[in-house]
């Protein structure tokens, strides 16, 4: 009873609030463009969607790149100096798409963006982590999630209304710039406690830059992100071509962020519990489903029902993997590990937008969305075949 009666230790405390509302800022000043810059490409330079799906895979394509890196960086040097030099670096290329006057302009914009991208939701989200206290860390995952969730939710809304409200992109490039800028200011109050850095290791050590123990639980994480990349980059152009939805787009991410918000904070009872392995297989299942409706489905019921069941999914799957990931790794390797996740969910998506532009393209977006289906199939099957056994032999707590 004693044991009952002790207080827990604090989850929100104001360093771990910080970096929460920081995340959101990244994600708000994120979400406002993603979903719109295919239209955007396509309206204002006439792009056709393999094109659309070269430019902004780039984004991807760096924002891999920097991961193996940026969590070298955050093991290596002190944090909140990391954090707020590539914080500032996010919010300064915001500014480059006002000033892109042409298509190459703007996929080189584009493309370089993803670096300070990638390097940032790595160092701030390791902040995150470091801040919880070790009891509150797997539920302190699930919710740090919800700043990415709710963002997601607001942001496409938002910006759809206010593109038909004013009918300009620019303004959306102004606001993106002053919400990441936002959040920059309220990182830069941070005051993080010193800690042990890495100086023993081999100079030259893969194991640096991405946690191999972790490979099997990063190729079944591709294989989701895979699906999620075609269907989260051409699901507002599928909507308004062949399903006549031109302003639903912000309710099919609102939906999305719905379903990612309630499975997290169901999640983050049963992850406190340590059911991280339980979490990760139904989130997945579900996944699948959500998957399969909008493969199936070419109506509004599976164009909104499956963004419901997806974000289900995806709200158990994701904090679940990620402190899988943690799990695995030695505290000098937090930053590792969860660069770990981040590349194996950039790779992903990355080949996801590639390919459904090309296969949209050439066969249309229904045999996208059914290639999508396929190898989140294949991520599901590794996982009950091989990846959960490895993790529960590997993982260190």
């Amino acid at each position: 009873m004693k044991e009952k009666n002790q207080p827990q230790e604090k989850l929100w405390n104001s360093n771990y609030l910080k970096v929460w509302v920081a995340n959101f800022m990244i994600f708000f000043s994120f979400m406002l463009l993603t979903p719109l810059l295919p239209l955007y490409l396509k309206e204002t330079f006439d792009a056709n969607k393999q094109m659309i799906g070269i430019v902004l895979s780039g984004y991807t394509l760096t924002a891999l790149i920097i991961r193996p890196f940026s969590g070298f960086f955050v093991d290596s040097f002190p944090r909140k100096k990391v954090l707020l030099i590539f914080y500032g670096l996010f919010c300064v290329f915001f500014g480059g798409y006002l000033m892109a006057g042409s298509l190459l302009l703007f996929a080189i914009v584009r493309t370089l963006h993803g670096a300070p991208f990638g390097a940032t939701t790595v160092s701030n989200s390791t902040v995150a982590i470091d801040v919880l206290h070790p009891t509150r860390r797997a539920e302190g995952i699930g919710y740090y999630g919800l700043s990415n969730n709710i963002a997601s939710a607001i942001a496409p809304a938002l910006a759809i209304y206010i593109l038909h409200l004013t009918n300009s992109y620019e303004l959306l490039f102004w606001l993106s710039l002053i919400t990441s800028g936002i959040g920059f200011a309220i990182n830069s109050t941070l005051k993080l406690n010193d800690r042990e850095l890495i100086k023993d290791k081999p100079k030259i050590s893969l194991d640096r830059f991405f946690l191999l123990k972790g490979w099997s639980e990063g190729a079944a994480m591709i294989c989701y992100s895979f699906s999620y990349g075609v269907l989260a980059t051409y699901v507002a152009i599928y909507g308004k071509e062949e399903l006549g939805i031109t302003g639903g787009t912000g309710f099919f991410f609102m939906l999305l962020s719905i379903g990612l918000i309630l499975s997290r904070l169901i999640g983050s009872r049963t992850l406190r519990q340590g059911k991280i392995v339980q979490n990760a297989s139904v989130g997945i299942c579900i996944s699948l489903c959500g998957y399969l409706l909008f493969a199936a489905l070419h109506n509004p019921i599976g164009y909104y029902g499956a963004a419901l069941v997806i974000g289900l999914g995806n709200g158990h799957m994701w904090p679940a993997f990620q402190t899988m990931f943690i799990n695995l790794a030695p505290h000098t390797q937090r930053g590792t590990a969860n660069s770990s996740v981040l590349i194996s969910w950039d790779i992903g998506v990355g080949l996801g937008i590639l390919a459904g532009g090309v296969i949209s393209e050439n066969v249309g977006y229904h045999w996208a969305f059914w290639t999508a289906w396929i190898v989140n199939l294949v991520g599901v099957i590794a996982f009950f075949a091989y990846v959960r056994q490895s993790f529960l032999k590997n993982k260190l707590r």
